[in-house]
């Protein structure tokens, strides 16, 4: 298994198949540290930014403890030669911006949550990284680096020793440490360097006799270090994408593995020495054999510097579409958070070099059925951009998209919008793309009949209408739901043109500010047309009158409709906050509001339809039942809002059980917990309050026999007639007339078997207490009323919730 920190979480992946098999939530922060417990390979410890550490059973994915610190950590060591005794990076209190190394004592105290207060300082001004600080042999020694100072600490005799590098500019940029590594068997530290040196440090024990030898192959800095288990060989790694093993710490004996994709961040090496991983700055990790030779690449969402596609949704598999590697289309899976395949659209090889105006991917649209794809891609240039306009079609043989059509310089300046016409009828014969550039003009292209002998598809894409509004540049083009219309804004102006004849239908111009997303309303809101402007203006357009229905003052960033429903999410960044507003066109008052949603600026936002709608109780989560909504903030994280609990997330569906937190996590108490759901589940739904005169779960006998581990129970022949007689229920309470009563309906219970014995109470407690309305006493039902009262009752009217 591969255990790694992932946001708030925990994943476990399995290094054979390389699908994620657990995720372990429960901190309230980013996980800063994770480390098998080296008194327990079973176990793993986690830190966060929240201030706790947790200790789980990560074969079972249950928390066993947390240990709250109460300060942020940063990262996280844990040592076989220490026991009880982890070591954590802090804040120094004193100043900010400066850290220190803290050794924890963890408590033995009973309990799922302890306060872990007793610390102890190791070393001040230490580096925030957790790359840069390591521990030597058997924990005899930290080593910590900062800018150009290392410094060394020895535990039993409590001596401290300071190194450092003369502040050097060499050609590749400054010499100071960015990563440190200490051999497992000797008294050897590797540092790495901003200039792309390896230094080895001996003999430091003396504060003035120390020795230090130098490798270098790396151009750049070295990013990350890592001794093998036995100390025989030394792996490095940095921007080259190259995996260096230096055997025997010599500069003459070095094996590469190139060719890795991108950067490397961390290296990792399993405990038994047979594997080892390296994180990549695209978000990917690589598992490569201990003979150097790769084996498996788990790849999540590609983090790419600027996201100029936007967030699009592949309407044949659901998956999120957004530009990935330079100039290429990553279709990422929402459900595995893996890259299901990347499409090199731009055809041409990146090079990696600062300055360089390369041609870059800017626009993606698909058709409404997945069947054709547009892609705009441009090279920066401030005199002459270069455009090029490609129309990709799918094919079912290959199951990819292949280049149909390549259209260059389709505007004379940059496209700022694309959209595919979204009609129910054959695509090919009313599929249009539209695409509004700031030459001032909106282009129409159809497609046509290829009349070229030699031309190897049938149809290929041309121009069929170019349109324009006063010369004013286009910004932004959507189509109605049923394709009748289309929207084009030209700075401060919303224009409506007919999408047969291209007649301009209407104009919209209130209030001033330029435009910055238009959407149609859908299904009951067709009639209506939303727009933001960059004065803080959303509004509301008839489409019937041609009139202003309503607007909002808010500064939408921004504005995405569900294509499942009529419900419309906006997106406002206000105070250095982001907060969300969904709201139906034809209700000036929103149904959902979510102020602060977080503090960084969200650019970003899809609804991705759900394969199956899902059950919400709530009424102001309603509009998440068909489709669910994820956002992508400046700092390129992927968010969404969900209305489950974080444990119903994150246990697999196979194994939604309910468990309550009195109960031990064993088959039987799950199976009981599902139960007992089922009923106050039936319950809820009579809207009924029924009470019953003895739960079996309640009797003492029952928790008793739960709660004790299986090997110190009593023999089984002591534990029943106990276990018998809590079931029993006591005559001394009930009156002479209710013992009749239940009798009656116990014999009725014979006739229709699918009648519960909660049944019988409830009827019992009715007769036995007639309930008085405005004076006036209700009639004692007859037997057949009462069964027919009874069928009603379990009749199932979830469907209503529906509606």
């Amino acid at each position: 298994y591969l255990l790694c920190a992932s946001g708030d979480f925990v994943k476990m992946y399995s290094v054979a198949t390389e699908e994620t098999l657990r995720l372990l939530g429960g901190h309230a922060d980013l996980v800063t540290g994770v480390q098998l417990n080296p008194h327990n390979h079973m176990q793993l410890y986690s830190s966060s930014l929240d201030g706790s550490i947790k200790l789980w059973d990560f074969m079972d994915g249950i928390p066993i403890k947390t240990f709250t610190v109460g300060c942020k950590l940063l990262a996280l060591y844990a040592l076989a030669s220490y026991e009880d005794v982890l070591f954590v990076v802090v804040p120094e209190s004193a100043e900010r911006d400066t850290f220190q190394l803290v050794s924890v004592k963890l408590p033995k105290a009973a309990g799922q949550d302890v306060e872990a207060k007793e610390m102890s300082v190791v070393l001040h001004g230490v580096d925030a990284s957790p790359k840069c600080i390591a521990f030597g042999r058997e924990g005899e020694y930290v080593a910590s680096v900062k800018e150009f100072n290392l410094q060394v600490y020895f535990f039993k005799r409590k001596q401290l020793n300071r190194f450092s590098v003369s502040a050097v500019k060499t050609k590749s940029g400054k010499n100071h440490f960015t990563c440190i590594a200490c051999h497992p068997t000797e008294d050897c530290i590797a540092t790495g360097h901003a200039d792309g040196k390896i230094r080895l440090w001996r003999n430091f024990h003396h504060k003035r006799d120390y020795t230090y030898s130098t490798l270098h192959w790396h151009h750049d800095a070295v990013m990350d270090l890592a001794f093998s288990v036995e100390g025989t060989n030394l792996l490095s790694g940095g921007v080259e994408s190259v995996l260096v093993l230096w055997q025997n710490g010599s500069d003459c004996q070095k094996d590469f593995l190139p060719r890795l994709g991108s950067p490397i961040e961390h290296i990792s090496l399993s405990p038994d020495g047979a594997l080892c991983c390296t994180l990549h700055t695209d978000n990917r990790i690589t598992i490569i054999n201990s003979n150097l030779r790769f084996s498996k690449s788990i790849q999540g969402l590609i983090k790419s510097t600027d996201v100029k596609t936007g967030l699009v949704v592949d309407p044949r598999t659901k998956a999120l579409v957004l530009n990935g590697e330079p100039g290429h289309l990553q279709f990422y899976c929402l459900q595995s958070d893996q890259q299901l395949f990347s499409l090199d659209i731009v055809q041409r090889q990146y090079i990696h070099q600062a300055g360089l105006n390369q041609t870059d991917l800017v626009k993606v649209a698909f058709s409404a059925q997945g069947k054709w794809l547009a892609t705009v891609e441009e090279r920066e240039d401030v005199t002459d951009p270069e455009l090029q306009l490609k129309l990709w079609f799918y094919d079912e043989e290959t199951q990819s998209f292949k280049l149909n059509t390549r259209i260059n310089m389709p505007h004379e300046d940059h496209i700022t919008d694309m959209c595919f016409r979204a009609t129910d009828e054959v695509e090919d014969d009313s599929l249009i793309l539209v695409t509004a550039g700031r030459d001032c003009v909106f282009k129409v292209w159809v497609m046509v009949e290829d009349t070229d002998p030699e031309a190897q598809q049938s149809v290929s894409w041309s121009c069929d209408f170019v349109g324009s509004y006063h010369n004013y540049q286009a910004y932004n083009c959507c189509f109605s739901e049923d394709g009748s219309l289309l929207a084009v804004s030209f700075e401060e102006t919303v224009t409506v043109w007919d999408s047969v004849t291209w007649d301009l239908k209407c104009t919209f111009c209130y209030p001033p500010g330029k435009i910055r997303n238009i959407c149609f309303g859908r299904l009951t809101c067709s009639k209506y047309l939303i727009s933001a402007t960059d004065y803080g203006f959303l509004c509301c357009w008839n489409l019937l009158s041609c009139a202003l229905e309503w607007s909002a003052h808010l500064n939408i960033l921004v504005l995405q409709p569900d294509p499942l429903s009529e419900y419309m999410a906006a997106v406002s960044w206000l105070s250095k906050e982001s907060s969300l507003f969904v709201f139906k066109p034809n209700e000036p008052r929103p149904t959902y509001v979510q102020r602060n949603l977080c503090k960084e600026k969200i650019q970003l936002a899809a609804f991705v339809p759900r394969d199956e709608p899902e059950v919400i109780g709530s009424e102001k989560y309603l509009w998440l039942r068909r489709s669910q909504l994820f956002f992508l903030t400046d700092t390129q994280e992927l968010m969404t809002l969900s209305t489950k609990s974080l444990e119903e997330r994150l246990t697999p569906s196979s194994k939604q059980l309910a468990v309550e937190e009195s109960l031990p996590v064993t088959p039987f108490s799950l199976l009981l917990g599902k139960h007992r759901q089922q009923q106050s589940q039936e319950d809820t739904d009579l809207g009924k309050l029924v009470v019953r005169n003895k739960r079996e779960q309640d009797s003492p006998a029952v928790k008793e026999l739960l709660h004790t581990p299986a090997h110190v129970l009593p023999s089984a022949s002591f534990l029943c007639p106990i276990f018998i007689n809590s079931l029993l229920i006591s005559k001394e309470n009930k009156s002479a007339e209710e013992v009749p009563d239940e009798v009656e309906m116990k014999s009725e219970k014979t006739e229709d078997d699918s009648d519960e014995e909660r049944d019988v109470t409830e009827m019992e407690q009715e007769d036995t207490s007639p309930v008085e309305l405005l004076g006036e006493v209700t009639c004692k039902l007859s037997k057949s009323q009462e069964k027919e009262l009874r069928k009603i009752r379990k009749m199932d009217y979830s469907w209503i919730s529906a509606f």
